[in-house]
């Protein structure tokens, strides 16, 4: 069956990840970035680009129009990836604005035009954490009061509104990614700063923790498997893989060829100091990489299980390793970090891959 695909946020790190999929399966893609966003690099994969706002509904009319085209409207597919990643404690209006009433939105447009499938990409912090390391699946049921951090409120309640609109005619189906990283980030996400910062000599310090990463690919092809295998009103966890921080920062050093390892603060320690961090990101004009509700999430329970996803949808994560090792590239292709800052066999890498024209 030929499918449009509607992609909210298609220039965010899951939104661009997707439509590349999507176009390379040449697939009939519709993607929607904020009135004064860039659509260059949209448009050299082809996709259809419509601005506009999700916090706007009477900016998404021409989104959803199908009057010049032979779709129906059974042969769209709205895939809402458009939302604000906060890792602060303080009350952010965007965070209702865009993540809640933007989501209610685009369920009112899709429900009105009678769209064939909804996938909401939420996140793994809607879900209720569970004590200890007990493994933490799926839920039927979000309420905000159960999730700590005013972004996991947000995503829980987006996530209930969708689920409440399967009773009034939506085919909805909602995925959770965990810690989302990996290439092609042009927006600066936490992990990429961190990451980028660590190479490039600015970041020397870290704390103890671990947390669940997923390679921002791997949430792209498990969407699509959602959209061809997954069930209406079904939620799926989409996580990658759970990894302590030591090693996380060892496979940055070996990348980098660096020889000394990271110094690990005291917790408490990097507590008093986030003032002084966000002040250090604001003059940099960047979102800083850690906060005390960073803090709090390394030391939470991230032992997601993806086991459901796999089952009824094939879907399974790559190893980071490999998630890690593609980042570094691609920080070094887009000059992002220098080249002299990464071992050479990552510079012969990029090397061959220029010369084969990839």
């Amino acid at each position: 069956m030929q499918r449009l695909y509607l992609v909210t946020g298609a220039n965010g790190h899951v939104g661009y990840s997707l439509v590349s999929m999507l176009r390379n399966q040449a697939k009939h893609v519709r993607g929607l970035i904020l009135p004064k966003d860039t659509s260059s690099r949209l448009d050299q994969l082809g996709i259809e680009v419509y601005r506009g706002d999700v916090t706007k509904p009477e900016t998404l009319d021409a989104f959803f129009d199908l009057s010049n085209t032979a779709y129906q409207n059974n042969d769209v597919v709205v895939i809402h990836t458009a939302g604000i990643i906060s890792i602060s404690n303080k009350k952010n209006p965007l965070l209702e604005k865009v993540n809640i009433q933007g989501t209610r939105n685009m369920i009112d447009m899709s429900i009105k035009h009678h769209i064939g499938l909804f996938i909401h990409v939420s996140s793994v912090h809607a879900i209720p954490e569970k004590p200890e390391q007990s493994t933490i699946e799926e839920v039927q049921f979000f309420d905000p009061n159960l999730v700590v951090g005013v972004y996991a409120k947000s995503k829980a309640k987006a996530s209930q509104d969708v689920l409440d609109a399967i009773s009034r005619g939506l085919p909805a189906i909602i995925v959770h990614p965990s810690g989302i990283i990996g290439p092609d980030d042009i927006g600066h996400g936490h992990m990429t700063m961190m990451i980028e910062d660590y190479l490039n000599g600015f970041l020397t310090s870290r704390v103890q923790g671990a947390y669940d990463f997923v390679d921002v690919r791997d949430v792209s092809k498990g969407i699509i498997q959602a959209i061809e295998h997954g069930r209406i009103g079904s939620c799926y966890i989409l996580s990658g893989h759970r990894i302590d921080l030591f090693d996380l920062f060892e496979n940055l050093r070996m990348l980098s060829g660096r020889k000394h390892k990271i110094h690990v603060l005291p917790r408490w320690f990097a507590s008093i100091t986030v003032p002084l961090a966000e002040l250090f990101y604001r003059m940099r004009k960047l979102p800083p990489i850690y906060s005390k509700y960073s803090l709090y999430t390394i030391s939470s329970n991230s032992y997601f299980s993806h086991k459901k996803a796999t089952e009824e949808l094939g879907y399974m994560p790559r190893p980071i390793e490999e998630t890690l090792r593609d980042t570094v590239i691609w920080m070094a292709e887009v000059n992002r970090v220098k080249r002299t800052r990464i071992k050479s066999f990552i510079q012969q890498f990029i090397t061959l891959k220029k010369k084969s024209g990839a």
